[in-house]
């Protein structure tokens, strides 16, 4: 895998120990370079200078195509021990450690966490395992909170053949994009 676009463009992403499924750790699935390129293609004029949340981070790879395309910061939310480190390791030999901050936790309660600090974004990308509810929790917990800015917008990639409610709380639906089997849903306040 490698990065896309901008100051790191063609840098490889070596993510192979990150696939080994250790202790409970679920099974990785990374987003395809097809759909990364479609997510920045969607965020294109939001991007720079953005504060960008990459929920369900697994290895870094959006996240770092963010930083990479001049996002101001970026926080990656993972609970693997083992991503978590490897996404730290590509920060520091992107050098791109001063504007990203590493989380080790779960995703919802991270949300709730920012939730309470008054923490704002401008773009959150969400993508929890495929067969998991964690979709539907984390988007209803940011769509009743004001951790979204007022012109933000959400990306969520799930399984085409799971269609997401049209609404969550504060959060509508205004466009879906799908390429095959993995669907992007994209909400706004």
């Amino acid at each position: 895998m490698r990065i896309g676009a901008g100051r790191a463009k063609g840098r490889e992403i070596g993510v192979r120990k990150a696939f080994t499924r250790t202790g409970d750790e679920e099974e990785l699935r990374p987003t395809s370079a097809k759909v990364r390129e479609a997510v920045f293609d969607i965020i294109r004029d939001r991007i720079q200078g953005a504060r960008f949340l990459d929920l369900y981070a697994g290895t870094g790879g959006i996240g770092l195509e963010a930083l990479s395309r001049d996002a101001a910061e970026v926080v990656f939310v993972e609970l693997g021990d083992l991503r978590t480190r490897l996404i730290r390791s590509l920060l520091s030999e992107f050098n791109f450690r001063e504007r990203a901050v590493v989380i080790r936790a779960e995703a919802c309660a991270f949300i709730r966490k920012e939730i309470k600090k008054g923490i704002i974004y401008d773009i959150i990308f969400i993508d929890p395992p495929y067969g998991s509810e964690e979709l539907v929790k984390a988007l209803g917990f940011i769509g009743e909170s004001a951790m979204l800015a007022e012109d933000g917008i959400v990306i969520a990639e799930h399984f085409s053949k799971r269609l997401l409610p049209d609404a969550f709380n504060g959060l509508r639906i205004k466009k879906r994009y799908r390429y095959g089997d993995t669907t992007l849903s994209l909400y706004r306040r």
